[in-house]
């Protein structure tokens, strides 16, 4: 037998969360854009992905509500402990209002897929809450049938999802092109073959074509309940010195792990809290995965340690030391082994992760970071470094889209300041750049500080960036160049207030 999954579903649930349900014809908005309505509201014409005026000129009496996605998952925790308590204790919130659990060990519990589908919903009508169920052999097919109350056969998801347009598929630009290709239901999507699909449309659009194949677009990372896995270690009297706080990490840790393996999980995310004795509590989320041993939680420990006491976190206010360490493991799913990965002479992914937490430890939090890449037109934007085995919960630019984005090749170096550069024509007068995008003369010679001069023989631009022309502070206006050398070289330029920088080099 294949896995199934059941999914419930609660309809205009950011609005319920805001406590507009009855409140007239209401919409739930974050960016400008509708992402949920009440019934009153749809009937007027207003849509999910609409704007706010268009829909505020189908509905005049519309109420826009910005979106509260922390009070969304803090109104829908009771919710899923609910549920966790009457139905079925492994469940994934994929997000608030929608849920999806393993159904074959509850289905068996309960007498069959249709009991547990009638029992799923009972639970919910019983904290008043409207929810629609569906079971598949997919995440995605369950909470499409969740719509419509359906039950797919085993192996069916494919058949079932077959006859639907593809803009069910969330991904409205590739909708557009298949049907412009005379692909218009998700069967005649399947139906292409899978090479094909990479080629013309990439990662996104081959991972779309699974979907479509009814296969799983991802293992299903149930939630369960950590409480009973949590592990804390109080000291009498509070402590100020870092190493016994150290030592209880590594001893909690084991104790964790113990507890963990004897329940057959891991953990995705290991939260690290301290409790000071002037009731402050100070935590740090570590990005687990079962990958951590309880030496390379307790070297994270010591460094966040050291990173909040060298700023003065621990001793603020003369309160009386640490009294109180919790590890707390989030996101469980169920253990299924990991193969280990070879890196350079054959070391594995935990004696790495091991060595850097180790430099960490002695060199400082901020001495170990990875890159993670994210939105933004320059190179500048597009990478930020995180401390090793943080998550970058930092804020950080969308991933697009980005008019005007920097195209590949990338450069090889990005300088972390500018460096002053000069532009010049054949009569060594500095190049310009007008409102209208025009060189005032050709570029000639290039002069970067502490890379010498050098003639130029190529150039590709100027290309406009005009940012955040609304706010005063934070508003950029420039213009970038692409430049050759006779020497072999490729430098990035930028031109802002009408003085030259070399942003980045492409070696």
């Amino acid at each position: 037998m294949g896995s199934r999954i059941i999914v419930g579903w609660i309809p205009d649930y950011p609005v319920i969360a805001a406590g507009a349900l009855d409140a007239g014809p209401v919409a739930v908005v974050h960016r400008d854009e509708v992402v949920a309505c009440s019934g009153s509201a749809r009937m007027a014409g207003v849509r999910r992905r609409m704007r706010v005026r268009v829909a505020q000129s189908r509905c005049p009496q519309l109420r826009v509500v910005e979106r509260d996605l922390a009070a969304e998952f803090r109104v829908f925790e009771p919710t899923v402990r609910h549920i966790e308590e009457t139905v079925m204790p492994r469940l994934e919130v994929i997000r608030p209002g929608l849920i999806a659990a393993p159904a074959r060990g509850p289905s068996r519990y309960w007498g069959g897929e249709p009991h547990l589908v009638e029992r799923l919903a009972a639970a919910l009508a019983e904290v008043d809450l409207p929810a629609r169920t569906g079971i598949a052999d997919s995440v995605f097919t369950a909470a499409l049938a969740a719509r419509t109350g359906q039950l797919v056969p085993l192996g069916g998801d494919a058949a079932w999802l077959a006859p639907y347009p593809v803009g069910v598929l969330g991904l409205p630009r590739l909708a557009e092109l298949l049907e412009r290709l005379g692909v218009r239901t998700v069967g005649a999507f399947a139906a292409l073959p899978e090479k094909r699909v990479l080629a013309r449309f990439g990662a996104e659009g081959i991972a779309a074509h699974r979907t479509a194949r009814g296969h799983h677009e991802r293992p299903l990372a149930v939630r369960m309940d950590s409480g009973e896995h949590t592990v804390s270690y109080v000291f009498e009297p509070g402590v100020h010195l870092l190493e016994p706080v150290v030592f209880a990490a590594k001893a909690s840790a084991e104790q964790l792990h113990e507890r963990l393996t004897a329940a057959g999980v891991v953990c995705a995310r290991l939260e690290t809290v301290v409790e000071l004795a002037g009731g402050r509590s100070l935590s740090r989320t570590f990005r687990h995965e079962g990958r951590l041993s309880s030496l390379a939680v307790a070297e994270r420990v010591r460094g966040v340690l050291q990173a909040w006491s060298d700023v003065g976190l621990l001793d603020a206010g003369g309160e009386a030391g640490i009294i109180r360490l919790v590890l707390r493991p989030e996101q469980l799913t169920a253990a299924t082994g990991r193969q280990s990965a070879l890196f350079g002479e054959g070391r594995t992914s935990e004696e790495i992760e091991r060595a850097a937490a180790r430099v960490q430890a002695m060199l400082g939090h901020q001495a170990v970071v990875r890159a993670e890449l994210g939105g933004g037109r320059g190179p500048s934007d597009q990478v930020r470094l995180v401390p090793f085995g943080d998550l970058d919960t930092g804020p950080r630019l969308p991933d697009g889209p980005w008019p005007g984005r920097l195209p590949a090749p990338h450069p090889a170096t990005v300088f972390p300041r500018w460096l002053p550069a000069q532009l010049t024509d054949t009569r060594a007068q500095q190049v310009t750049v007008s409102g209208r995008l025009a060189l005032s003369a050709a570029p000639d010679r290039l002069t970067v500080e502490g890379h010498g001069e050098a003639v130029v023989d190529g150039w590709s631009g100027p290309w406009p960036v005009l940012e955040r022309w609304w706010d005063r502070d934070r508003g950029r206006r420039i213009a970038r160049m692409q430049i050759t050398t006779a020497g072999g070289h490729a430098w990035l330029l930028t031109i802002e207030h009408g003085r030259w920088w070399a942003e980045a080099h492409y070696g």
